[in-house]
């Protein structure tokens, strides 16, 4: 019986401390091919069914990917398929207040000839409504720190985390 708990236990944890790091490095990433890469490997045998929030992450490096690319046609399709990801990702869990943050994200650093900026307001406005909700440390932090840098949000609404 033991056995039986202690084997989804240890998965479980295995990505709890995956997903604390994959917080870690996801800003990282944005600037440096090398993270982004490492970032990736790390991702991708991640499926929905493993852990939504990881998908989301997956998603999310595969449009940093697109920004690293060399070929146009890579970075279409790296960005294609990490919007999807993320699309997708959300579509299963719309209430995960981390995953419209990394929507957010990728949609305001994208690059507006990809035309993924369309649920910009609908993310932030979901952020400021839901941000007090947040139990956990480190994607407080992450969040608070991309606000308060990001150009979406007013000094007001940066105040407010």
């Amino acid at each position: 019986m033991k056995s039986l708990l202690f084997g989804p236990l240890v998965f479980l944890l295995l990505f709890s401390m995956n997903l604390k790091e994959v917080r870690k490095m996801y800003p990282m990433a944005i600037e440096d091919p090398n993270v982004t890469d490492e970032l990736y490997k790390d991702l991708s045998n991640v499926s929905e069914a493993d852990n939504i929030i990881l998908y989301g992450y997956k998603g999310a490096t595969l449009t940093l990917k697109a920004k690293h690319a060399k070929s146009i046609k890579e970075k279409k399709n790296f960005f294609k398929k990490g919007a999807d990801i993320i699309e997708s990702a959300l579509a299963l869990n719309p209430d995960s207040i981390e995953l419209h943050f990394i929507r957010l994200s990728v949609q305001e650093n994208a690059p507006k000839i990809l035309k993924y900026n369309t649920k910009i307001e609908e993310d932030k406005n979901f952020i400021l409504k839901n941000h007090d909700k947040l139990d956990n440390n480190s994607i407080k932090t992450l969040i608070r720190d991309y606000i308060h840098t990001s150009k979406l949000f007013t000094e007001e609404e940066k105040a407010s985390f």
